[in-house]
């Protein structure tokens, strides 16, 4: 079979002015960046605002593993199945970061059959978006130096600035650093470090912003440091909130593309989910909504991450709960959690993938506990066995909840037929939606019901440090925000090795920061790193262009 860049690029696109039509939208209400891509202006979001919303598929997976699990693949082929039996549907992704694109885990376009298009376009700079947060970011880290320098009017402590610089790539070196050495001339000394542009606030502020003034008001409430009487110093108050706003009003209007099969996709933002909170746009996602009948969107990693902050954070922002869940899962990944080795994936293992179960079962379960409707998408692959198949089938089917096998990868839209078909009948179904937590209460108490009641756990540690910022927050009146939990994507625990569904382990919190400006609580949980590193081998190896400027090795 073709790589996913062959097969994008023998695809013949249809013009974006075609593919707006489809969602009722004309030649002036898309800004147009080429002839496949297009930003869809506020304005024009507002025309459509009294519009009656669809229904809102969110696709989530199991905890991944090295082995794969396809959840962007299935999103992408999940819609284009949705629009074979003439459904008015729209796709609603992130836009990927070049750090994991360049790195070891590759781009968030789909694949095989089951695209955005253009891909090339997409992994690499897209429309600017991500390049126009880098930038807005380090801005406010250079103006806040230079309040430093020029007397401080702040009284900034400089030891308590939390506000980081950011670059979208994966650079280890560059997770801690000493600035303004050189003298007088060149800044005042402090540590400082960088992050990936995805785990920025701005990242997040940008995905939450329900308008360009909530976007400025936002931007205003960020906390960047401390001043030496530890009180919150924000960038409001360096008096730049409208200049910020300003470098990031074109980057706020989310962009539409296409499918291989021609489905239009809203493709915005891209906060990491074991970082942030990892889920697209707000405006994205509501304006699908108003432009069609269903929309099927995606959150990051594991139901355990992007799925619970999609519930718990976004959702309070978007006005809207899911009317159903996807699951989506891999009887290989099962095997993985199963205790099989990667390089034995292809070998049948019935009782492996019982083990591997119990990671599935626990997110549904979870998917379950919000009141909401779930459907478990099995991404086949050639080495699956029937008997495999029947077990997990089976064991789904045992919690009376329904399972459809999907090869979009080899087919597009027409391998995700069954899932679509039974999903329109789960979307008939009324949702009892309710959130895992109330806002009213501690933070502590908001972490405390996540770790036990989502990822399966028994006590929660609080470092020292964690503990001193937990009653900043409380003395700062930030309580009432959403936790926004960071951890490793691979187990239900702060442990990566732990797979499957374990129990009985404790997490310890080390770090809480306050996102005042996105609106949440970070949790750092375990060793999470806001600035991941290159693999010994990284992807950018295989790639190239050719003179003729033909796009190679990106996957």
């Amino acid at each position: 079979m073709k790589s996913d860049i062959e097969i994008a690029q023998a695809t013949t696109m249809q013009s974006i002015t075609s593919i707006a039509k489809k969602i009722g939208l004309n030649f002036d209400d898309i800004e147009l960046y080429g002839k496949y891509k297009a930003k869809i202006p506020l304005e024009t979001l507002e025309k459509f605002e009294k519009n009656r919303e669809g229904k809102l598929v969110l696709v989530t997976s199991i905890n991944p593993t090295p082995a794969g699990e396809g959840k962007s693949t299935v999103t992408v082929g999940l819609a284009d199945a949705f629009a074979r039996l003439g459904e008015s549907v729209m796709v609603a992704l992130r836009e990927p970061s070049l750090g994991p694109v360049m790195g070891v885990k590759g781009g968030a376009a789909g694949g095989g059959y089951a695209q955005v298009l253009p891909m090339e376009d997409i992994n690499l700079h897209f429309t600017g978006d991500i390049h126009a947060i880098t930038t807005a970011n380090n801005a406010i880290a250079a103006f806040l130096d230079n309040s430093l320098h020029q007397g401080n009017p702040l009284n900034i402590d400089p030891r308590r600035v939390i506000w980081k610089r950011v670059l979208d790539l994966n650079d280890r070196a560059l997770r801690h650093i000493t600035i303004g050495l050189g003298g007088p001339l060149n800044g005042v000394p402090r540590e400082d470090g960088f992050d990936i542009t995805v785990a920025s606030e701005i990242m997040a502020v940008l995905c939450l912003a329900t308008s360009l003034e909530d976007l400025k008001y936002r931007i205003s409430k960020i906390v960047v440091a401390q001043n030496y009487d530890r009180k919150p110093v924000t960038v409001g108050e360096l008096g730049v909130a409208g200049s910020i706003a300003m470098l990031l009003k074109d980057a706020l209007k989310p962009n539409l593309v296409q499918t291989i099969e021609g489905t239009p996709a809203l493709i915005h933002g891209g906060p990491f989910a074991n970082i942030a909170h990892g889920c697209n746009s707000v405006l994205a996602t509501k304006t699908a909504l108003k432009l069609s009948d269903i929309v099927i969107t995606e959150a990051g990693f594991g139901a355990d991450l992007g799925g619970e902050k999609f519930l718990d954070i976004k959702t309070r922002q978007l006005g809207k709960t899911p009317d159903a869940v996807v699951i989506v899962a891999t009887i290989r990944a099962l095997k993985m959690h199963g205790g099989v080795d990667k390089k034995e994936l292809t070998k049948e293992n019935v009782e492996a993938v019982k083990i591997g179960f119990a990671n599935l079962k626990r997110h549904i379960e979870n998917m379950q506990s919000y009141g909401l409707p779930v459907i478990v998408a099995i991404n086949q692959f050639a080495a699956d066995t029937e008997a495999e198949i029947e077990i997990l089938s089976a064991l789904t089917e045992s919690l009376s909840v329904p399972i459809s096998l999907t090869q979009v990868f080899e087919k597009g839209g027409e391998g995700g037929l069954d899932l679509a078909r039974q999903l329109k009948k789960l979307l008939q179904e009324k949702s009892d939606f309710s959130y895992l937590y109330a806002l009213e209460s501690p933070i502590s108490e908001k972490i405390n019901k996540i770790v036990t009641e989502i990822y399966g756990g028994y006590k929660v540690n609080f470092s020292a440090k964690a503990k001193r910022q937990m009653r900043e927050i409380e003395e700062n009146g930030w309580t009432n925000l959403p936790v926004c939990m960071a951890k490793t994507q691979y187990s239900f625990s702060d442990n990566p090795n732990l797979l499957a569904a374990p129990e009985g382990f404790e997490i310890t919190v080390r770090e809480l920061i306050p996102k005042i400006g996105a609106g949440f609580i970070v949790a750092l949980l375990g060793d999470i790193m806001t600035m991941p590193g290159l693999p010994k081998r990284p992807a950018a190896l295989n790639m190239d262009v050719s003179n003729d400027g033909k796009i190679s090795g990106l996957f």
